[in-house]
């Protein structure tokens, strides 16, 4: 990707979706049938009915290639003209390279720059606000951002806390200039993270702070929550995130055609709606088929809203994310697709 100062700032415009989700379908049955659960304690608790685990030698990188073509397909535009690649994810391929610069030379984005991004069930709205950015500054006319989670081979299985949530699945967006300078583009993002709560929500062998002395093998490979301490956050910092916003927009949920959040636990998303008062047919959610799949779970989600027909061209958005770090991100976009674009 080359990159001249002094171009002409164009408005970033949400131009296309895209999602993949592995055929393995895991049911609350079968985790019954190895944790102390039912199906009706799961559905209770977290409105997940069932979730995609990924096949084996499956990776984050595969998933986000298919969720990457399926984007470019739906926009009706090559990867030659890609300028940036963005892989939002807590489940690399491997720590480098980056699953970001894999995917892009996979997909034929051979020009394009590309680099993953940590911001844990955030890490798409930090992804999108990043896609904005580059395209708004001049530095990038059109950039993939594309969330993949392989998280069922990072959760301890006879968990019960944790292994009834977390799934794999890919799902992404394509960031471009317009042309017409007659796009809304994305409104505003509030963003934002509290380290201190980092240890409630952690994936301590990503990284080396938690190394067997002496070895470079990490001490656990799964993920640990602490989760009233995780759901306590989520609940106020939804409500939080997006009043901010709104009030800074001056614009109400009035105006809003349609909520997408992360997909953590329909408890945290119910709770929201009720503090907001947000009609129920302005939520979509995907819990009960895919749970919680992390940086992916907001794409996702936003592909099935357009197949179902539940997103227009022209909808006004507003995304919300929030997980591990502990991070935040929200943003009030409006849907503009390309022409081209038709459901993958």
């Amino acid at each position: 990707m080359i990159s001249v100062r002094g171009a002409r700032p164009a408005r970033a415009r949400l131009a296309a979706l895209g999602a993949y989700a592995p055929e393995r379908v895991v049911t609350n049955a079968e985790l019954a049938s190895r944790v102390d659960t039912s199906d009706e304690w799961i559905v209770t608790r977290t409105g997940i009915r069932e979730r995609r685990f990924a096949a084996a030698g499956e990776t984050a990188g595969d998933m986000a290639v298919a969720a990457a073509e399926a984007v470019l397909a739906s926009a009706g535009v090559t990867a030659s003209q890609i300028d940036m690649v963005i892989v939002p994810t807590g489940t690399p391929d491997a720590m480098f390279p980056s699953t970001a610069a894999l995917v892009a030379d996979r997909i034929g984005a051979h020009d394009a720059a590309a680099y993953d991004l940590s911001a844990a069930c955030s890490g798409f709205v930090y992804g999108l606000a990043q896609a904005a950015a580059l395209v708004e500054g001049g530095m990038a006319r059109s950039v993939l951002v594309i969330g993949s989670e392989v998280l069922s081979r990072v959760t301890d299985q006879t968990d019960r806390g944790t292994c009834i949530l977390f799934a794999d699945g890919a799902g992404g967006a394509l960031v471009t200039a317009d042309e017409g300078g007659t796009a809304t583009g994305f409104l505003g993002f509030d963003l934002g993270a509290d380290g201190s709560g980092g240890d409630d929500l952690v994936l301590p062998a990503s990284g080396d702070r938690e190394a067997v002395p002496g070895g470079p093998v990490p001490a656990s490979g799964c993920i640990r929550m602490d989760g009233p301490a995780v759901f306590r956050f989520a609940t106020r910092i939804m409500v939080e995130t997006t009043e901010r916003l709104l009030a800074a927009l001056g614009l109400g949920i009035g105006d809003i055609d349609l909520v997408v959040a992360h997909q953590a636990n329909s408890r945290i998303i119910d709770h929201a709606a009720e503090r907001l008062a947000i009609p129920r047919e302005r939520i979509f959610n995907t819990l009960e088929r895919y749970g919680n799949t992390s940086s992916a779970s907001i794409p996702m989600a936003l592909a099935e809203a357009r197949d179902a027909g539940r997103l227009r061209a022209g909808d006004l958005l507003l995304l919300v994310g929030f997980g591990g770090g502990l991070t935040w991100g929200s943003t009030v976009v409006r849907y503009e697709p390309l022409g081209a674009e038709v459901p993958a």
